[in-house]
């Protein structure tokens, strides 16, 4: 039951600052449009980094209410898709060379948490 009650908060917990991610990137585009350049448009353009610090904060809550195998079994599966982000960067670097469009870093995270729920999801089919 303890397991239960752990992932329902961290869902709460992770969605809720998702959510308000969501909402504050939107609302600094909107309004970062209207605004000259200088110190307060990109004040107003790092604002979603606090709901973002928010998620952090609810992932490390999340290891730390964890037992020690299912923490291990997550860091593992971090640490594969990492490797699995680092390879497809580093092919994509050279590809880049060969003429295809550079990516924004913004593409890294969006790779490493697709790979990390992709491997979480294989390696629970593969292991019953």
């Amino acid at each position: 039951m303890r397991e239960q009650e752990a992932r329902r908060r961290y869902f709460i917990e992770l969605s809720s600052a998702m959510v308000l991610y969501v909402v504050v990137l939107v609302g600094s585009i909107v309004l970062a449009k209207r605004m000259e350049e200088g110190l307060a448009r990109s004040l107003v353009l790092l604002a979603p980094v606090v709901p973002l610090m928010l998620s952090i904060w609810a992932i490390v809550r999340q290891f730390a209410r964890m037992d020690e195998f299912v923490r291990l079994q997550s860091l593992e599966n971090f640490a594969i898709a990492a490797a699995v982000t680092a390879g497809l960067s580093f092919t994509y670097g050279f590809l880049e060379s060969a003429g295809l469009p550079r990516l924004s870093m913004f593409w890294v995270w969006g790779v490493m948490g697709i790979s990390w729920g992709v491997i979480a999801m294989l390696r629970n089919v593969f292991a019953k």
